[in-house]
C-alpha cells in the first residue's frame, strides 16, 4: 500500500512544473501585449491577425495537454490523474497572474477584467474569479490524493460528482454570459463565437458586469461538496480506477 509520503514527495516537483508552465504562459502574453498593447492591456481588444488568433487557440489547447501529461506519467489511476491535473491547473493559473504582476505590474486590482480563455468561446471575468477557482482546484486535487492514501479504493460518490459538475457549470456561466450576449446582440452567430473568430466578434466589447451572485453560489456548492468529500467515506471500487 502506498504511504502518505508518496504523493507528498511529488508535490514539490509537480508544483515546480506548474510554476514553470505559468512563467512560459505569462512570457507569451507579455510578448503579445508588447505587440498589441504597448500602452498597457485594456478593453476593447486590439485587432489580431487571423493566424495569430488561431495560434493562440492552439497554444491554449497545447497548454492543457502539457498540464495533463505529468499527471498521466506519475500514476495509472484515472482519479489520481484528475487530481494531479486539478492541482497543477490551479498552481499554474495562480502563478500566471503572479508573474504578470511582477513583470508588468498587471493587474492593477483583483477586479481587473481579463480574457481568460478562447476555447470553445471567449471567456471573460475579473482576475479574482479564476484565482479563487484555482485555490479550489488545488484543494480538490489534494483532497482526492489524501483520501486515496487513507482508502486506496476511495472514489467520490455520484452526488459529489454531480455537485462538482453543477458548480463548474455555474462558474462557466459567469465567464461566458456577458461575452456571448454581446456577440449575439451584435448579430453574431454560433460560428463567430467559436475559437479565434470570437476575438474579431468582440471587437468593441468592454466588460460591464460580472455575475458575482452566481459565482458565489458556485463557490458555496463546490466548497460544501469538497467538505463532504474530505469528511465523508465516499465509496470503494473494484479495480481501483
Amino acid at each position: 500500500m502506498r504511504t502518505h509520503a508518496t504523493w507528498i514527495r511529488l508535490v514539490p516537483w509537480m508544483t515546480a512544473w506548474a510554476v514553470a508552465m505559468a512563467f512560459l504562459e505569462s512570457a507569451v502574453v507579455i510578448y503579445l501585449r508588447e505587440l498589441y498593447y504597448p500602452d498597457g492591456f485594456k478593453f476593447p481588444l486590439a485587432p489580431v491577425a487571423p493566424h495569430v488568433a488561431v495560434t493562440e487557440v492552439l497554444r491554449e489547447l497545447a497548454t492543457m495537454v502539457m498540464l495533463l501529461a505529468p499527471a498521466a506519467l506519475v500514476t495509472r489511476k484515472r482519479l489520481e490523474r484528475f487530481a494531479w491535473f486539478s492541482f497543477c491547473f490551479g498552481v499554474w493559473d495562480i502563478f500566471y497572474y503572479v508573474f504578470l504582476k511582477i513583470i508588468l505590474d498587471w493587474p492593477a486590482s483583483w477586479l481587473e477584467p481579463d480574457i481568460l480563455f478562447l476555447v470553445p468561446v471567449a471567456w471573460s471575468g475579473p482576475v479574482l474569479a479564476p484565482c479563487i477557482i484555482s485555490v479550489g482546484l488545488i484543494s480538490l486535487g489534494c483532497t482526492l490524493l489524501w483520501r486515496r492514501t487513507r482508502f486506496p479504493g476511495y472514489r467520490p460518490r455520484t452526488g459529489h460528482w454531480v455537485s462538482l459538475g453543477a458548480s463548474a457549470v455555474l462558474f462557466l456561466y459567469t465567464f461566458l454570459e456577458e461575452p456571448v450576449s454581446y456577440i449575439r446582440g451584435a448579430g453574431g452567430t454560433l460560428e463567430t463565437m467559436v475559437g479565434h473568430r470570437a476575438m474579431d466578434a468582440l471587437g468593441a466589447y468592454v466588460p460591464e458586469h460580472y455575475a458575482w451572485w452566481v459565482f458565489l453560489a458556485a463557490c458555496v456548492l463546490g466548497g460544501a461538496t469538497l467538505g463532504m468529500m474530505l469528511l465523508g467515506q465516499g465509496r470503494a471500487t473494484v479495480g481501483d480506477p
